[in-house]
């Protein structure tokens, strides 16, 4: 009997250990999101990657590995979707929601971290850093554009100010904050698609 009772406030701990966390966490915290948020965030970083890295690739690469790259990319892309909704609840009564539970399912507590973690973090400071360096870009010709004959500034000094821009939204409590700015920038890449197509 005294078993089942160490085991049962050992499962209460845990589950109020998760709780805890999940209630400080800024993305799990707030669910006062609607399904129109989710809309505005997808749409905002689905399509102004597109939009940001298809000029890049065709005048990188030239047509055909351009195309094949963003292609293969897509592909890539929708099957690690569909592998992750597949094992989102492939636990009974157990919902994975982070990638390193998902990788510790798979690959066992510790070596799933290992696998998971590097590969991670590697991804957000690299998609960091080209947003940067592009939005950086982007404010430039959009300065130079705007105001012609102004004296001229260095490419870097716009990433900086974008740099400084990202970092005042990264201090917003949850995506719910900005979802306005997601909005405009959801409307904004879609019409700059439908544009370019014109």
């Amino acid at each position: 009997m005294t078993v089942e009772n160490d085991q049962s406030q050992k499962d209460e701990r845990a589950a109020t250990k998760l709780k805890e966390l999940n209630e400080w966490l800024p993305v799990t915290s707030c669910h006062k999101a609607n399904w129109w948020y989710s809309a505005f965030h997808n749409v905002t970083a689905m399509v102004v990657a597109g939009v940001l890295g298809l000029p890049s690739a065709m005048s990188e690469l030239g047509l055909g590995p351009s195309v094949t790259v963003i292609v293969l990319s897509w592909i890539i892309t929708l099957y690690t979707l569909w592998q992750m909704v597949e094992m989102h609840e492939m636990v009974p009564g157990k919902r994975l929601d982070r990638y390193h539970e998902l990788g510790q399912q798979v690959f066992g507590k510790k070596l799933g971290l290992w696998i998971v973690v590097p590969q991670q973090l590697m991804v957000q400071v690299g998609s960091d850093i080209v947003y940067m360096v592009t939005g950086g870009k982007c404010l430039k010709k959009f300065a130079d554009t705007v105001w012609p004959n102004s004296p001229p500034i260095k490419t870097t000094y716009f990433i900086m100010i974008f740099r400084a821009v990202q970092l005042l939204l990264s201090n917003c409590p949850s995506l719910n904050s900005i979802a306005l700015i997601s909005l405009v920038a959801a409307v904004m890449s879609l019409r700059t698609k439908l544009f370019n197509r014109m």
